[in-house]
């Protein structure tokens, strides 16, 4: 995999503000959303381009006219963005219930930019029948919303929109087996820029980038790589200085249970007839959302990823004042640590400024791993 390749995924997020009012220009309308549990396949079944929001690293100022200081940095960042204009291009938000924060930031987001569309889905926490049923009806009343704004919904046109999604996951889910395998050249940082740079381009043009990716399995199996071994768990993370701040100190990321990495691309759509049985299948079969499970069934999953990987710690990178990963974080290093894997608990504001603290906690606990290990071995 080539730095051509990287490159152009990094250039498609510099230059997205102008890629979205170019495709505004042209007529077509763009759908944003916060939570990847939002159902982009019924937005983009409609005819409409749905775009994850990003917040990006810089200060708060005119939204606290809106929100309060205590809500996780990237939510402030978004409703700054949004008094700053730079949403301009949207014609609607969408958002999957999730976590409290998201969904009040919907309900004042008409305040600050002037849209066609504002919706929250209710999305089931249970998969029985009952929970079948009604997301039925949640996904029916999503499509009537924006079939009213001169959208063009239809089962066919979901069964496309699905068929495009299982592409483009597919090709990611490969992408993140083989780093799980030792097998891809590229470091964390890279593999997070071309997951980020699916927010910002349309699924089509995403889904012909991936593909100059795709490669068999390297045949001298898994490579040398320097570096503690470890997982990074959290929300999401839009600055690739994370990674490179825990390569810098010793470590080497080899999974992740991030909202915005291999999470978002896990599981597949299953086999129904039904194309909105198909996205339940998915709803249902994610990997845990601290916002919507109990921290055990993360801690399975983690605990999984490390065997898998070979992972000889877990690092959460989570974003102050967020609650559902925060509350999680007693439970989860608890049952880590019965299974012998350390954990750290690193926090970060707005700037994504990491600092020689950071760094100096991140080394320590790379040290302790390395320690640890030499002891065990001895």
């Amino acid at each position: 995999m080539s730095s051509h390749q990287i490159q152009s995924f990094a250039d498609a997020l510099k230059q997205s503000a102008d890629h979205f009012h170019g495709l505004q220009q042209s007529g077509r309308k763009m759908i944003g959303y916060f939570c990847t549990y939002t159902p982009i396949e019924i937005i983009h079944a409609a005819g409409f381009i749905p775009v994850r929001l990003r917040g990006g690293p810089g200060t708060v100022e005119k939204a606290y006219s809106h929100v309060p200081d205590f809500i996780c940095p990237y939510l402030k960042r978004c409703m700054e963005n949004a008094t700053d204009g730079r949403y301009d291009f949207l014609s609607g938000l969408v958002q999957g219930y999730t976590c409290d924060a998201a969904c009040g930031v919907v309900n004042i987001f008409g305040d600050v930019v002037d849209l066609e569309l504002i919706h929250a889905v209710p999305l089931p926490y249970a998969d029985g029948e009952a929970a079948r049923r009604y997301f039925h009806g949640v996904i029916t009343t999503l499509a009537d919303k924006l079939n009213a704004m001169d959208g063009r919904f239809s089962n066919e046109a979901l069964q496309r929109s699905i068929a495009l999604y299982e592409k483009i996951y597919g090709i990611i889910d490969q992408l993140y087996q083989q780093r799980l395998d030792g097998d891809l050249s590229i470091d964390a940082g890279d593999l997070q820029t071309i997951m980020d740079a699916g927010d910002v381009l349309t699924p089509e043009d995403y889904l012909r980038m991936l593909e100059t990716l795709k490669k068999p399995p390297s045949e001298h199996g898994p490579q040398a790589i320097d570096g503690c071994p470890v997982i990074i768990s959290g929300s999401l993370i839009e600055s690739s200085v994370i990674f490179n701040l825990i390569a810098s100190a010793g470590g080497r990321v080899v999974a992740d249970d991030l909202c915005t990495g291999w999470r978002r691309a896990y599981p597949d759509y299953g086999h129904s007839e039904d194309p909105v049985d198909r996205l339940f299948y998915r709803h249902c079969t994610r990997r845990p959302c601290p916002s919507r499970s109990l921290a055990v069934d993360r801690s399975r999953v983690l605990t999984d990823l490390a065997a898998r990987s070979g992972a000889k710690g877990v690092v959460f990178m989570v974003q102050k004042f967020c609650t559902p990963h925060l509350a999680d974080y007693p439970i989860l290093s608890d049952e880590l640590k019965a299974h012998g894997l350390p954990s750290l608990l690193l926090e970060i504001d707005e700037t994504w400024q990491t600092g020689e603290q950071l760094n100096n906690r991140l080394e320590s606990f790379f040290d302790m791993i390395a320690a640890s290990t030499a002891e065990k071995l001895s």
